[in-house]
């Protein structure tokens, strides 16, 4: 095992460098949260109306219930999106780690394959989560109360 100062640097710089792909995870979980939030929120506005009993109109009741259950559905997407976010974490950590024990000579029988699978599972998981984050971000434009009833 090489101690020298240039291999120990080239070998934690080996191991970090799928630590910026965490920065993105990280960041992406963020913003998913807030939205995740945002739908919570609104939900519960419309439960607190449909269940006091405050609005009379048909017309709107029923935008109401049909808006409830888009920010369920949205509630759902971002929910899986977070999901994935958090296993391509995942993933990409253990890369990471493989990376640093293989390069410090910690463990000799450690097969390039399982760093490969990590990582391209980390990247795989990645994309599913932005891919169910677009389709959110899609499906709440449709959803959007463009036509409420005036009296919303």
């Amino acid at each position: 095992m090489d101690v020298s100062i240039d291999a120990i640097t080239n070998n934690i710089q080996l191991a970090l460098a799928p630590v910026f792909l965490l920065t993105a995870v990280a960041t992406l979980i963020n913003a998913i949260s807030g939205r995740l939030a945002r739908t919570v929120d609104r939900m519960r506005s419309i439960q607190k109306a449909l269940y006091e009993g405050g609005v009379k109109d048909e017309e709107a009741l029923q935008h109401m219930q049909i808006e409830a259950n888009e920010a369920m559905i949205r509630g759902r997407l971002c929910t899986a999106a977070i999901f994935f976010d958090v296993l391509s974490g995942v993933f990409i950590s253990l890369t990471v780690l493989e990376l640093f024990f293989f390069q410090a000579g910690a463990v000799r029988s450690l097969q390039t394959t399982y760093v490969i699978w990590t990582f391209v599972l980390g990247l795989i998981s990645f994309m599913t989560s932005l891919s169910i984050v677009l389709a959110e971000v899609v499906y709440a434009y449709r959803s959007a109360g463009w036509r409420a009833p005036r009296n919303y």
